[in-house]
């Protein structure tokens, strides 16, 4: 876990937009890609095509059947470097800003993609997907497809894609007589967590471990809910407004008084651990969880789990978007190779080959449309097949709060220096989460690193 933060400023170079993505993510992230993680970063031989990506289960999954691809591309050998979330953004950003070379293939989000693809770090796939029989790009969620173009053209492929909803233990709320309206608020979700919370069973969870990947992914749909925003259409940070102090407040306090033990350190990994073996009683967090918690191999509660839209307050539809996607680093010399494995891991033949050799549950979901006509797919994901695709639809990246803002994304900013800014913001109030702050004070402190990176947006401006 980083050390929180104890200056008043944050370091961040103040030039023009472009200038700037690109020196300031390398010299944050390059801070940061230190930390150990499985794999070497040094690259493969000649033949190899050397892959970056994130150590969550679907990806697992996919390194597991990977001897497949090998056996149908002979003269290509697959090597994997897989990292915890937060280390991958470090040591993938740090690489790929600075034309390290070290992969070919890397695992990036919606919150990359469009910068990357600007600054010219990316390789241009559409040509290839435009080249590929049966690829079938349009069958990609087209939320996820625009959020993953640049310039009309896409410069990653989703290998799934998320919104994010509230998940229940419908066995628990029958047995406690509680129930939830079929489009909840905060407060009433509040409530019903605290009636169910006991010594052995967090009324709901919530993640509060740093990062600006972790905390702050549901953190900022509840802002946005509250009617809160980061900056106003000038640049003013606004973390101190009384729609942002509402917000974070009432996360913390929630999960204070009715959420996990050592929320402060809970991630998505830890959440769904509890809520699929009974555990919790409520889990707010990606649409994606459903692999975990439907599957009877890893959950408890399998078929008995409860699905309802992200809590509205002032704004509705606060689901946010996400999605773990591929690209190619334009310093890979193995461009052509790199792709033949993108091909393979998002294309239609390997997610109807996931549910028949491992089942449905494996499947990566929310990427294609397609995979929600896959009649095994379809046994699985009744009770939240639609509840994911509506979300993921209607979720608007251009204006993810009530007021206007001057930044595009739901649950991040798609500037570069959230990155940094992002993680300082969410240890803040990890440590008002952990006992160690007040919230006033931590948003005090997150108000400061705001203000200087908002002031760099209007100096380039003027």
């Amino acid at each position: 876990m980083a050390a929180r933060p104890t200056g008043k400023t944050i370091v961040t170079t103040i030039r023009p937009r472009h200038l700037r993505a690109t020196a300031a993510l390398a010299a944050l992230t390059l801070v940061t890609a230190g930390c150990a993680g499985a794999g070497s970063l040094t690259g493969g031989g000649s033949d190899t095509v050397t892959i970056a990506m994130v150590s969550n289960s679907q990806m697992t999954d996919a390194v597991s059947l990977s001897h497949e691809f090998e056996a149908e591309n002979p003269g290509v050998t697959l090597k994997f470097v897989t990292l915890s979330e937060n280390e991958a953004r470090a040591k993938i950003t740090a690489s790929v800003s600075t034309g390290g070379g070290e992969f070919d293939v890397v695992m990036i989000s919606n919150y990359e993609t469009q910068m990357w693809a600007e600054n010219g770090w990316l390789v241009d796939l559409q040509p290839y997907m435009d080249a590929s029989e049966g690829y079938d790009a349009a069958d990609f969620v087209p939320t996820l497809r625009d959020a993953l173009s640049y310039e009309g053209s896409m410069y990653s492929a989703p290998f799934y894609g998320e919104s994010s909803f509230l998940m229940y233990n419908r066995a628990m709320f029958e047995q406690a007589g509680v129930s939830l309206p079929e489009n909840p608020t905060w407060p009433e979700v509040a409530e019903v967590a605290e009636q169910l919370h006991s010594d052995d069973v967090a009324g709901i969870c919530l993640r509060g471990k740093p990062g600006w990947g972790e905390l702050l992914a549901p953190l900022n749909t509840v802002v946005n809910a509250f009617g809160g925003r980061w900056y106003d259409e000038d640049w003013n940070a606004q973390l101190t407004s009384p729609q942002f102090r509402d917000a974070v407040k009432f996360y913390v306090d929630t999960v204070r008084e009715s959420g996990e033990r050592g929320a402060a350190s809970s991630g998505f990994q830890e959440c769904g651990n509890l809520l699929s073996q009974g555990q919790a009683a409520m889990w707010y967090d990606a649409t994606s969880a459903v692999s975990v918690l439907e599957s009877p191999d890893t959950s408890t509660i399998a078929g008995d789990v409860g699905y309802l839209p992200a809590p509205s307050m002032a704004k509705g539809d606060n689901g946010w978007l996400y999605t773990w996607s591929l690209g190619i680093p334009t310093s890979s010399d193995r461009q052509d190779d790199a792709w033949k494995f993108i091909e393979w891991m998002t294309s239609k033949d390997y997610i109807a080959h996931v549910a028949d050799e491992l089942g449905p549950t494996h499947v990566p979901p929310g990427s294609r449309l397609s995979t929600y006509e896959l009649p095994a797919y379809q046994e699985v994901s009744g009770p939240f097949a639609q509840q994911t695709l509506d979300a993921m639809r209607t979720a608007d990246q251009a204006n993810p709060s009530l007021d206007p803002v001057p930044y595009t994304g739901i649950q991040f900013l798609a500037i570069p220096e959230f990155q940094d800014l992002g993680t300082r913001v969410s240890q803040q109030i990890s440590a008002a989460i952990a006992g160690q702050t007040a919230v006033d004070d931590a948003l005090e402190q997150s108000q400061q690193y705001a203000e200087v990176v908002g002031a760099s947006y209007r100096n380039s401006a003027g």
